[in-house]
């Protein structure tokens, strides 16, 4: 059982970050990930359409025989994590209550800001996530649908990418946060860009290195630890060709990729 794959799935190739984070914290435990890319993205979908794909995302990792099941989609934590668990038959853990807890931690004014998709904006998860933890803190959110395709373009340093950092995060900035949930996986590749458009002062919070922390507490409380100090597999499906998420997906994971094969089913 303890050697069996931790499963992850992403509506595309942003999880792979949630990836490259547990592969850091956790460099021995095999992962299979899978990116919906024939329907990405989620974001700007209607929430019952998202349920029906996380389902079946869920689906397809239960018959991978995953120990764990991990949501690196922020749209799919938010609206759909009851799905999830309902399809599951292992644990199951979503980005958002790890991204809020750390934030909580994190901020020493009480005001947190949340950047995300629509969806995930709209659904005010992160809000409720950090409130149940502080009712004091006061949460300011703002979409930003432009950083994805940004960040799968590779425009990092790119001046449109400051231009457009500069207007979704000018609201932000007036708030005077002193926190910044980075509410979608792709945002960590631009986390340079945001960081220097917010005052330095502003603590970021990547929701993919406290679920790599959360996911390391479950598998030590639980006993589901992989004991094999062996170089681990990681696994990639996609559900339309993989060349192109191959070609970028690497620079999400932060190491080369091997092979991705094409699921069936999608």
């Amino acid at each position: 059982m303890n050697s069996k794959p931790i499963g992850v799935f992403d509506s595309g190739i942003g999880g792979l970050t949630v990836v490259h984070a547990l592969t850091k914290r956790l460099p021995y435990e095999n992962i299979i990930y899978f990116g919906d890319t024939a329907r990405v993205p989620y974001g700007p979908k209607s929430p019952q359409t998202v349920r029906d794909y996380a389902a079946q995302d869920t689906e397809f990792l239960v018959s991978q025989h995953v120990k764990m099941i991990v949501i690196a989609c922020n749209t799919v934590s938010a609206v759909a994590l009851d799905v999830v668990m309902k399809h599951a038959k292992a644990p199951v853990i979503g980005v958002i209550i790890p991204g809020a807890g750390a934030a909580v931690a994190a901020s020493r004014k009480k005001r947190i800001g949340v950047i995300g998709t629509i969806a995930t904006v709209n659904s005010k998860a992160y809000t409720h996530a950090v409130r149940q933890l502080d009712k004091e803190v006061e949460v300011f959110s703002q979409p930003c649908p432009l950083f994805v395709p940004l960040a799968e373009e590779g425009w990092i340093h790119h001046k449109a990418t400051e231009l457009i950092a500069k207007e979704y995060l000018f609201p932000l900035k007036l708030e005077k946060i002193d926190t910044l949930i980075l509410g979608c996986t792709h945002y960590p590749i631009l986390r340079e860009t945001i960081q220097s458009t917010l005052d330095p002062q502003v603590t970021l919070i990547d929701s993919g290195e406290a679920t790599a922390a959360e996911v390391e507490r479950i598998l030590d409380e639980k006993q589901l630890r992989n004991p094999s100090k062996l170089k681990p597999h990681l696994q990639f499906y996609v559900s339309d060709l993989p060349a192109k998420f191959t070609e970028i997906g690497e620079r999400f994971l932060g190491q080369r990729m091997g092979r991705v094969l094409r699921a069936e089913g999608f």
